[in-house]
Parts: structure tokens; sequence; C-alpha cells
């Protein structure tokens, strides 16, 4: 399913969950919170919150009218996650939206009564998200849509591109990246003749000081991983990856608009 039309099924499903359960109040103005990892210019990003609000409209809520919809944009590190979490539960939502693993982590912490409805979640069972898929528990649901081969994929595209690869970074937080891939990489290297680095980073500083260790290195490339992080990150480190020429792929469509070589996702 084409990612627009998934979060805008997701708005209806979405709506016809938490506000139909409060029916009876039918002259309060509902509130739901928003957090995306995404900066607000980010158009993938635009997209998905565009899509959101058109399912909720389907049903008949729109906001500004019957609901008032709080967004947040574009925190990469776990603080600052953390902090607007904690500031988005004190407004007192009615049911809150979120984009990501570190988000709704944040709000796991924040609040144990609101509902928390999630997408893009990496491995929300191995994270401690939800008890399971069949039976999440507490107050959060949601859609997974990763898959853990695809770490593998990465690899492979880039030895289809750059043929001449033999070692690949893998960028990351590691305060705000699953570790989900990990394994299906270092499992795929070895038959593919590519050794893969984990390159942990915490900050714009260390993402130039990690890829300017590459400069001069014959056959690298690099893998941005899906992380809050490296999507909050990819405009510098697209930079970078064209100025230590790194054949670079990513999970999200965003990279390779905002020109870096190529990005897949399932």
């Amino acid at each position: 399913m084409r990612r627009r039309k998934f979060i805008t099924v997701l708005g209806s499903a979405f709506a016809s969950w938490p506000l139909a359960a409060t029916a009876q109040q039918q002259n309060r103005m509902r509130r739901i919170a928003i957090l995306m990892p995404q900066t607000e210019n980010d158009p993938e990003g635009q997209g998905r919150v565009a899509a959101f609000r058109e399912g909720l409209e389907k049903l008949g809520w729109t906001d500004s009218g019957n609901i008032r919809i709080e967004t947040r944009w574009g925190v990469a590190d776990a603080n600052s996650i953390q902090r607007i979490a904690r500031e988005l539960d004190a407004l007192q939502p009615d049911v809150i939206f979120t984009n990501n693993t570190p988000t709704v982590r944040a709000f796991q912490q924040a609040t144990r009564a609101v509902p928390i409805v999630f997408v893009a979640i990496a491995d929300p069972v191995r994270t401690g998200v939800v008890l399971s898929l069949a039976h999440p528990g507490g107050n959060i649901t949601g859609f997974t849509n990763f898959e853990d081969s695809m770490g593998g994929k990465w690899l492979e595209l880039l030895k289809e591109i750059a043929p001449r690869t033999t070692r690949v970074a893998l960028i990351f937080n590691p305060d705000t990246h699953s570790g989900q891939f990990f394994q299906s990489v270092e499992a795929a290297g070895p038959s593919l003749g590519i050794e893969a680095v984990q390159t942990p980073v915490h900050n714009a500083a260390e993402i130039e000081r990690a890829l300017a260790s590459f400069n001069g290195e014959a056959n690298v490339g690099l893998v941005s991983m899906p992380d809050s992080f490296t999507t909050v990150h990819s405009d510098l480190i697209i930079s970078l990856a064209t100025k230590y020429r790194l054949p670079a792929v990513s999970w999200i469509r965003s990279f390779a608009a905002g020109g870096g070589l190529i990005f897949l996702r399932r």
C-alpha cells in the first residue's frame, strides 16, 4: 500500500477508535497531539500529516472545527523528544499520534492513560512498546511496516550500484535507533564481500568527524539507518556523502529527493 494511502487509512481507523469512545461529549473540543521526527519543511513529513488530516476529515473531524491538532516537528535527540512529549501530554490530549520508536517510547514514559497510536515503528515488541502484535496491551497500539531483512537489501543495492564497495558505514544514533537491522546487514556482508562498520553518532559534529574519517579511503559506501536522528540530519549526511564520494542508501524517500543517491523501503 502506498504510504500516503496507508496513513489516510490510519487516520480513519484512528478517528473511529478513541474519539468514538467519548461520543457522548459532542460539545467538547477534542485535542490530538502529533510528534513528527521530520523537520517541518520535509515534504514526506508534510505528506503524512496531510494524509492523516484527510482521513480524519472523511469521518467528520476537522482541525479548529470539532478537534484541535497540536503538531510538533524535527526533534532528533532523546532529551528533546522526551521534553516535547511531556509538553504535549501537559496539553491533556484525548489521543496521541506518533511516527517512530523514540517518540512513542517518550510518550509511553509521559502517560499511561492517554491512548497512543503509532505508525512506522521498527520493532514494537522487542523495544517494549507493546506486549505482542496480537495483544498490544496498555494504552498503545498501531502499525509496523518494517522488515528485518531490509538491512541486507541495502547492502545488495549498494553492491549493485557500486560493485567495488568493500566497506559500508552504518550511521545511526544509539540513543534513538532500534538496532533492528544490524543482524541482517552483518549476515549479508560476507556473501557480498562487504565489511559492515557500525558508526554511532550523537550530534552533527560527530557525523562530520565520522564521515570525514572515510575521506580518501577507496570502495566505501554508506547506509543511513532508520532513525529520527538521521532523518533530521539527512541534509548534512547527504552533503558529506557527496563531498567524500560515498555511495549512500537510505530507507526514506526524502533522502533521495534531497540529493542522496538512492532509497529502498518496503
